[in-house]
Parts: structure tokens; C-alpha cells; sequence
């Protein structure tokens, strides 16, 4: 497998002179293997190669690490961004194996929902909910599988505010034709995770040079939308086979809504009453009561 340029494989490369024999033995099985590795424990990798335990965790601390389980962390982040589709499905059997998959993917999800509390920064959170509040007009992106993510929270902000457009890649318009009022005054949330959308990257720098506030929903300072923001947002992102687990980013996402809802509150409940009559004239909903009677 060609490895993708990477700080910690071009790391591991820079101190070959000075590897034993069992450490380049790791090196060369990580650089073909990392995608493997990266979900193998230290003893498990030490097997694989041919070497000691002891080797494998002076081979990460040689590398500039505390101990393996730091290294172990930058290989797993290492595959989320360059693993393409096919070698994702390659990874499923050293993450799920003969497990339950249900259980198996909800206890994920739930461990990456506490590990995105644990993380993201409540003044940061703060500052997105006024810097949204004080906007002329918000733009909203997030391509390919963020895209779910970018439909409903423009959905629920159409709701509390008046200028909201989604930028998508589904109109039939291109990114930039959508986007070219944007200016001073303007806020453009882009929401993107690994494998990380061009689109995306491209619309905020755009939006940037425009002088529009920038607030990204990404997984980590290593993205490429973390050094386009004015703020961002970490939300973890777990990968699960050849899908990405959402559930946070979706967690925080309402979130944003919920606190924009409260701080719109005399508004919000003037838009909803209104919408609530529309849907019962146009019998948008289904009449729960009215099945129940037929049955």
C-alpha cells in the first residue's frame, strides 16, 4: 500500500539510520500495514513482526511519543483521513469482528458523543451562538456525507431565522454561484469530516477573503476548515467500516439549535404558530388520531 505524505510516517521514515533491526521490522510492516496497526495492540503488533512487546513501545517513544497508546492514536488518525472506501471495509474486522454489530456500533456512538463533551470548548460554543445571532445572513455547507448533516441544520434554522441559504451540490448550480454575495456581515458554517470535501475547503477560503465570519464543524485541529475559522466546533468522528459515525456532530448540532431556539424564543414561537396552522391547512402531518379511528 502507497502511504499518503503524513507527518508521522515521513517521522518514522526521518529515523531509519537510527532504528535496531527490530525496529525498522516495524517500521517496514506499518508503512504497508497502518491501516491494520493502528488497531493492534502493542504485544499483537510485537507478534506480527517478530519482535518483543518491550520493542514495539520503544519504537513509539523513539518516534517522539509517551508510550503506544499516544502512537496508536496517531495511526487511527492517520487512517481516517487517507483510507479510501475500499481499505475502510478492509479495517471493519479489527474494529467490530465477530461482535454483535448493533451493540458494537452504539457503544461507539456513545463513547464518541461523551469524548465530544469532554472536548469541545463551552466558550467556543458561546461565541458560535452570537457570532450566528449577530449575522446578516448565514450560509450553511457541508458536502457528500456531511450533507445530512448541513440539510438539517438548515432545516431547523430556516425555522428561527429569516436568511439562511444551504449551499449544496445537488442544484444544479456551482459552489461558488451560491455563495457570491457573501461579505462583511455574513456567517458561513461549513461542516466536514474525514475524508475531508475540496468543496468545502474551497467555499470558506472564498468565504474568508470575503470578510464573512467563518464557524467549521470538524473533528480536529489537523483539518483543513480548523484554520479557516473564525471558530470552530470539534465534534469526534469515529469510522465504521466504510460509513462515518455522525452521531456526534448531529449531538451538537442540536445543541446550536436548541441554544439559538431559547435566545430567539418570542420569534421562534410566532414562526411555529404560524407553521402549525399552515400544516393543519394543508394536512402536511398525518392525523395520528384519525388512524387510530379507522382502525
Amino acid at each position: 500500500m502507497a502511504h499518503p505524505v503524513n507527518g508521522l510516517l515521513r517521522s518514522i521514515e526521518e529515523k531509519m539510520g537510527v532504528f535496531s533491526k527490530g525496529q525498522k521490522k516495524i517500521a517496514a510492516y506499518i508503512f504497508e500495514n497502518y491501516d491494520k496497526a493502528a488497531f493492534m495492540t502493542a504485544s499483537k503488533l510485537g507478534r506480527e513482526v517478530g519482535v518483543s512487546e518491550s520493542t514495539v513501545v520503544r519504537f513509539a517513544m523513539e518516534v517522539g511519543f509517551e508510550g503506544y497508546p499516544q502512537f496508536q492514536r496517531s495511526l487511527k488518525e492517520l487512517i481516517k483521513r487517507n483510507l479510501n472506501a475500499v481499505q475502510r471495509m478492509r479495517v471493519t474486522t479489527e474494529q467490530i469482528g465477530d461482535h454483535d454489530v448493533l451493540s458494537r456500533v452504539l457503544e461507539m456512538d456513545i463513547a464518541t458523543v461523551r469524548k465530544t463533551d469532554q472536548a469541545i470548548e463551552k466558550e467556543d460554543f458561546a461565541r458560535a451562538v452570537e457570532t450566528l445571532l449577530a449575522a446578516k445572513k448565514i450560509y450553511i455547507i457541508g458536502m457528500r456525507g456531511a450533507s445530512s448533516l448541513s440539510a438539517f441544520m438548515s432545516y431547523y434554522f430556516n425555522m428561527i431565522f429569516e436568511n439562511v441559504q444551504l449551499v449544496s451540490g445537488d442544484n444544479g448550480s456551482d459552489v461558488f454561484e451560491q455563495i457570491i454575495r457573501i461579505a462583511e456581515g455574513d456567517v458561513i458554517v461549513g461542516i466536514s469530516f474525514p475524508r475531508y470535501s475540496k468543496k468545502t475547503v474551497r467555499a470558506l477560503t472564498y468565504a474568508q477573503k470575503c470578510g464573512a465570519k467563518v464557524i467549521s464543524i470538524t473533528d480536529s485541529e489537523k483539518s483543513p476548515i480548523a484554520t479557516l475559522a473564525d471558530t470552530v466546533l470539534y465534534a469526534k468522528s469515529e469510522m465504521i467500516s466504510f460509513v462515518d459515525s455522525l452521531v456526534a456532530p448531529m449531538s451538537l448540532i442540536n445543541a446550536l439549535i436548541v441554544a439559538l431556539g431559547q435566545r430567539k424564543q418570542a420569534e421562534l414561537y410566532q414562526t411555529l404558530g404560524r407553521l402549525e396552522t399552515i400544516w393543519d391547512e394543508y394536512q402536511i402531518y398525518e392525523n395520528i388520531g384519525e388512524v387510530y379511528e379507522k382502525k
